[in-house]
């Protein structure tokens, strides 16, 4: 069926209607907001000068969101030009034995298949976290591979401290200091045993000292590699670094005047103020679109 030239003329300018509507509407839609601590909205440029003034920025990402690490590289970018390269980069991705790998890897001793290969990367390693650790590579700043083995972490919870201080000595060099000691009635700590319905019971009661003897080998490595004026860029779950908890407070109890700064990435439908449960949460908190892209 044809159309008349003013019946097409009228349906051109429908459709400019409506695609000019569209356009306004999404160009209104934030990626993402900024709050501090109190919930009140502030920018991402404050965030990263706060970041250079700190020892320790823990970056509590959702690991699959991909706004989340790009943010995560525009902050790493900003202190490597702030601190003309005087930053430290660590990651819980990375678990403290392969670390001799990284190091080869950064030292051009090994290549990228090795590195690959050889490394125990997460799933989504080349989508997510490899633009970040090729800034860091390709700027020669040093990258700390923090988190405990996870199959050492696996014998906590299935069979308790006393299996990891039974290893060999090479073992325990991949672990924070031995014992290490746990303070279960924290509220982090405190709803995993009560989520495995133990209520503080043997097996709900490992669980959680398995993700403590993660926060605390993460804080030791992170600790270890801390020098004077120098940030270190810490990336971690939010749920190791939330409510001050987790690694923050293993790293405040090994010097409690070292000054950290965290970040919680959370997911939000409606970005125009922070919901009351995200606040307080950490020094800054990032709000995402709930219908922002997953990697998985």
């Amino acid at each position: 069926m044809c159309l008349c030239r003013s019946n097409f003329r009228t349906l051109l300018i429908a459709l400019a209607i409506i695609i000019g509507s569209s356009t306004t509407s999404f160009k209104e839609v934030p990626a993402y907001q900024v709050f501090n601590q109190k919930g009140k909205a502030t920018d991402f440029e404050k965030l990263c000068e706060a970041a250079a003034d700190a020892d320790v920025i823990c970056f509590g990402e959702l690991h699959n969101n991909s706004m989340g690490h790009w943010l995560q590289l525009r902050l790493l970018k900003y202190l490597a030009a702030k601190k003309v390269n005087k930053v430290v980069v660590g990651a819980e991705m990375w678990e403290a034995d392969d670390q001799i790998v990284l190091t080869e890897f950064a030292q051009g001793k090994i290549t990228e298949k090795h590195l690959e290969t050889e490394a125990k990367l997460w799933p989504n390693y080349a989508l997510d976290y490899k633009p970040f650790f090729k800034f860091a590579w390709d700027n020669k700043i040093p990258v700390i591979a923090t988190n405990i083995p996870r199959r050492y972490a696996s014998m906590v919870m299935k069979k308790g401290m006393d299996s990891i201080a039974a290893l060999p000595a090479e073992a325990k060099a991949w672990i924070a200091p031995l014992p290490v000691t746990f303070d279960l009635t924290l509220p982090g700590y405190k709803a995993l045993t009560e989520g495995m319905g133990g209520h503080g019971g043997p097996m709900s009661a490992n669980f959680a000292k398995s993700q403590a003897i993660k926060d605390a080998t993460m804080a030791h490595f992170i600790s270890k590699n801390l020098k004077p004026g120098v940030p270190f860029l810490h990336l971690n779950g939010s749920y190791h670094s939330n409510n001050f908890e987790g690694i923050v407070h293993y790293l405040l109890k090994g010097n409690n005047k070292l000054k950290v700064l965290t970040i919680n990435m959370v997911e939000q439908e409606n970005l125009e103020q922070l919901a009351t449960e995200n606040q307080g949460t950490a020094t800054f908190i990032i709000a995402i679109p709930s219908d922002m892209h997953h990697s998985y």
